[in-house]
């Protein structure tokens, strides 16, 4: 059901041979995407429904009463409302920790600082299609409003009849979403990069979403539209453990990312080959079991592979080269591992922390960074919605001192207005 890739006396860089979704499948996108932006760009709503109709089948307004959100967390199963309190205060409680901090401080005659301002408007997208990610409203909202945004657009897709997910609608209320629009893929991020009569132009787009939405959020972003969070497409996972792991365990938590979509990656990397065989062995009863099996079969035959190194410190080498969206450690002395990892979007550290608590909101956004992006770029957290806007106050003496600098600088480069500028106030 997975493959088998043996590492084992290997320590070159594996990046290569890592599996990954199929980059032919994402590079497909490509083309309609850029049909959907450029067209949503100059017919604005006319565009979005026309592509609404087509991908979704619906043929209607696009702006959600806001009553019919209140209305849905009114009428919210109890368990479900209990839940999504829970949630948004955990959220809420990680953001706030994580919120950076304004700072001034004298030095040489200046006074300099960072004062970080909120957004005016961001763009969040909910997936709706194969699961509605209720949990994504809060992930992306709640970290917006701790920022101090002025004013948040949900955009999710709708069903065949119009209607949104009412655990959507509810939690879009709870957590004081000021629009919701029933529009997906990448005519919904279209519309909030450019703005158009339903949607209004947002600074920042941000959300996971499938690979159509992942790439037009690259496209947007790349045209200078908007802003966005981070590459955040189809969902990854792998799990980095050894003989002291429970291979149903190990095989649950693989099983539990898969059913997102056919196209999810989803590895384990052991240096115990009887603990790949058997994760590989009770796989298939997993599969089975699971509500999704067709897709999760997809995707694990598809991205599927039990991975064997030489020890732990060749599993965090080739942890590191697949730098997973999230990343699990299932080993002897697990936190000592995961202090090693230098790139995954979040890291669930020992047995007792699937990667789906991260899911629903232990604190860590679920926003994270996939395709190997979490080399460079971590996940969704409350400075995404802030601007640092450094500033600096001298006074004459502060000048004083920094002419002997700017005279010698702007010599080099040939920019004597520069050091005039500074003249002209001695």
């Amino acid at each position: 059901m997975i493959a088998l890739l043996d590492l084992r006396g290997d320590r070159s860089d594996p990046s290569d041979r890592l599996p990954r979704a199929d980059a032919a499948a994402v590079a497909a996108v490509r083309a309609t995407v850029a049909e959907v932006l450029a067209s949503v760009r100059a017919d604005g709503d006319a565009a979005v429904a026309r592509w609404t109709k087509e991908f979704d089948g619906f043929d209607g307004d696009l702006v959600v009463d806001p009553q019919a959100a209140r209305d849905a967390l009114d009428g919210l199963d109890p368990a479900l409302r209990a839940a999504l309190d829970r949630m948004v205060d955990q959220v809420r409680w990680f953001a706030e920790r994580s919120r950076p901090a304004d700072w001034r401080e004298a030095r040489d005659g200046a006074v300099l600082g960072v004062t970080h301002h909120p957004l005016r408007r961001v763009g969040a997208y909910v997936p709706g299609g194969r699961a509605p990610l209720v949990s994504t409203v809060v992930m992306t909202v709640v970290p917006a409003r701790v920022a101090g945004v002025d004013e948040v657009v949900l955009c999710t897709p709708p069903g065949r009849d119009g209607r949104v997910h009412p655990g959507i609608l509810a939690a879009a209320a709870l957590t004081g979403v000021d629009r919701i629009v029933r529009v997906g893929g990448a005519q919904a991020v279209a519309a909030m990069a450019y703005g158009t009569g339903a949607v209004p132009r947002c600074d920042k787009v941000v959300g996971p979403g499938n690979v159509f939405v992942a790439e037009a959020k690259q496209q947007v972003a790349a045209q200078g539209a908007c802003g966005i969070d981070l590459p955040a497409g189809v969902t990854e996972v792998a799990v980095v453990a050894d003989d002291t792991a429970d291979p149903r365990v190990v095989a649950a938590d693989l099983v539990g990312q898969a059913e997102h979509d056919p196209l999810v990656t989803a590895l384990l990397i052991t240096p115990s080959p009887g603990l790949a065989d058997a994760v590989r062995a009770v796989l298939p009863e997993e599969v089975a079991a699971a509500r999704h099996a067709d897709r999760i079969r997809a995707a694990l035959a598809g991205q599927g592979a039990a991975i064997l190194v030489d020890d732990l410190d060749h599993a965090v080498q080739v942890a590191d080269a697949f730098a997973a969206e999230h990343l699990e450690v299932l080993t002897a002395d697990a936190a000592a591992v995961a202090a090693r990892v230098r790139a995954a979007g979040v890291v669930f550290v020992g047995p007792w922390s699937p990667v789906s608590v991260g899911d629903y909101g232990v604190g860590p956004n679920h926003t994270l960074p996939t395709g190997g992006a979490a080399r460079f770029a971590g996940g969704l957290r409350t400075a995404d919605f802030l601007v640092p806007v450094n500033w600096v106050e001298l006074d004459r003496a502060g000048l004083a001192a920094a002419a002997p600098v700017v005279d010698a600088l702007a010599a080099a480069e040939d920019l004597p207005a520069h050091a005039r500028a500074v003249e002209v106030r001695r």
